[in-house]
């Protein structure tokens, strides 16, 4: 046979290899509880909290607060910080705290207020950071800010400990009295108050250990003075994995276990009396990589973060059933890099950030249930960042008021209520497998389930760490236990992939427009939507159970949500 008709052949062949199928069954069983399906996804987060009071900003607060029927809470960095309000990467300001010629402190609010109204309008709730440190309270307040990214040995001033630890208490007491007096005692005993980010970190605190324990308990203090019920909690370290190449507890696990030891053993150094700690908090990432020439994820690192940090409250059994709250659980580090800077952040604008979230979001589930723990949230550290590029691959929820397919997970997960019932999958990876050495073989092709009195849903995700070109999943689906009494449900199978929630795609379709014109932009709000695979049907139930088959290409997700009468 010639060259030639090799080529041809090889030509012929090709689309049959790339879209050959994996065959996989997934088996949900809604009578086999496997635990509380607590609203974990409804947590978000940012660094510039400049950005909430945006047309944007406010825009994508009301599309939060309406993807679910649960609270959403919205943390953000800088709230006490000394400036004009302008924000910028990670950077801003709210001018809360001055002092006069005579060294008196001075309080404005004009600016803390905007951010908080913005919130309130659009009916989310505070997780309220501490953070970070004004000007005039700081120990080393020149240069305060220099701009991110810092050369090797800038320092900011804003990362210091305070010069006066009462005057720090004093500054969280009246900002607890001011929210309490503007929004009410009832609306701010729901919120939740952290004191600080990331401590362990000298980029977000020049203190030490110590320090960093006394800056907590007058803290506290001062939150509860103002607001007696407070749920208040830290210490929002980095994660507490073990290190790979020696086994050992590194610092960040040091540090929360040193940070609980105080809080379980010792007297305020504020009150002295003893230290409240309503939630545990710390944070988890994984650690993509470029591997030859595609971006691989890291959903190893995220998972041993969170095993390691659950291990260490699992020694303190006075705490072992306070939430935990994730403060920051993402696939990586930095929001603000975007990927045209840092290749490794490509994964952000299309479906592979929602499979890789879908799949983090199981494990965690399964982790938490394993070592016992109350896990209340996994924040996810993304929001929007005003005047970037469309599609720059900063890590965000919207791009320029276009919705970008996280998005559309948060919204699937949205519509996913009451209890996590049994769902098996024969292509699933297993979370020992995932701890030991990611999604790096086969692909994790897998199920998450709900069911409440009238309605079933059906999570699923093709995912692999390495986002490469590979074929899809033929997946049998079968969801037993179907109340007897019912004879017809209705099914909606909602995708998330390349072509449909998807607002990327139709961008790059465009031409990769940075002036779209309003007919386009049009078209892009809308493909960042949630968009159902086909027209919703109807199904009857065969001894109270319907089977269907699903086509998942690889990084693509479906919802099934599948809805009945008695």
């Amino acid at each position: 046979m010639t060259r030639r008709c090799l080529f041809l052949l090889s030509l012929l062949l090709s689309p049959l290899f790339a879209n050959a199928q994996t065959d996989v069954r997934v088996d949900v069983d809604l009578a086999k509880f496997a635990g509380k399906f607590n609203p974990i996804y409804s947590w978000f987060g940012y660094d510039e909290s400049g950005y909430t009071t945006t047309e944007h900003g406010k825009a994508l607060l009301g599309e939060l607060h309406d993807l679910t029927p649960v609270p959403v809470y919205i943390r953000a960095h800088f709230l006490l910080a000394t400036g004009d309000g302008k924000p910028d990467l990670k950077w801003s300001s709210s001018n809360v705290y001055t002092e006069d010629a005579n060294g008196n402190p001075v309080y404005s609010w004009t600016i803390l207020d905007q951010i908080f109204d913005a919130y309130a309008a659009a009916h989310v709730r505070p997780m309220v950071e501490l953070g970070f440190m004004p000007k005039a309270l700081s120990t080393h307040p020149d240069p305060y800010h220099i701009g991110w990214p810092l050369k090797p040995g800038e320092e900011e001033g804003w990362s210091f400990p305070p010069k006066d630890y009462k005057r720090w208490e004093e500054l969280a007491r009246q900002v607890a009295a001011h929210m309490a007096t503007r929004y009410g005692m009832e609306t701010v005993s729901t919120w939740y108050w952290e004191i600080w980010n990331e401590p362990d970190l000298s980029y977000y605190w020049k203190g030490t250990r110590d320090e960093y324990i006394q800056l907590y308990d007058y803290g506290v203090a001062g939150i509860r003075q103002a607001i007696p019920n407070a749920h208040v909690g830290g210490p929002a370290t980095t994660g507490p994995a073990k290190d790979p190449a020696t086994g050992a507890p590194g610092k960040s696990s040091e540090y929360l276990r040193a940070f609980l030891a105080h809080c379980a053993k010792n007297k305020s150094e504020a009150t002295g009396g003893p230290i409240p700690l309503d939630f545990i908090s710390f944070h988890v990432k994984g650690r993509p990589n470029v591997v030859t020439d595609h971006v691989q994820m890291g959903l190893d690192h995220e998972l041993n973060n969170a095993a390691g940090g659950f291990a260490i409250v699992r020694q303190f059994p006075q705490f072992q059933r306070l939430p935990i709250i994730l403060s920051e659980a993402d696939p990586e580090g930095c929001a603000a890099c975007s990927a045209r800077l840092y290749p490794p952040n490509a994964y952000r604008n299309g479906p592979l950030y929602p499979s890789y979230t879908a799949a983090a979001m199981k494990g965690l589930f399964e982790l938490a249930d394993r070592e016992h723990v109350n896990l209340l949230s996994m924040l996810t550290w993304a929001f929007e960042f005003e005047g970037k590029p469309y599609f720059d691959g900063y890590r965000t929820l919207a791009t320029n008021g276009v919705d970008k397919p996280v998005l559309n997970l948060f919204r699937m997960a949205g519509l996913m209520r009451g209890n996590r019932v049994m769902a098996s999958s024969t292509g699933a990876a297993p979370l020992d497998t995932i701890l030991a050495q990611g999604v790096r073989k086969d692909p994790d092709i897998d199920a998450l389930a709900t069911t409440v009195a009238g309605e079933a849903c059906v999570l699923l995700w093709n995912y692999h760490d390495d986002d490469v070109a590979a074929p899809g999943a033929a997946i049998a689906v079968s969801i037993k236990s179907i109340p007897s009494s019912v004879h017809r449900v209705l099914l909606q199978h909602y995708r998330i992939d390349d072509h449909h929630s998807n607002a990327y795609t139709v961008w790059k379709d465009m031409g990769s427009p940075q002036n779209p014109t309003p007919e386009q932009y049009a078209k892009l709000q809308a493909a960042g939507q949630l968009q159902l695979l086909d027209s919703p049907k109807w199904m009857t139930p065969e001894n109270g159970e319907i089977k269907l088959d699903v086509q998942l290409p690889r990084q693509a997700l479906s919802l099934l949500r599948v809805t009945w009468s008695n």
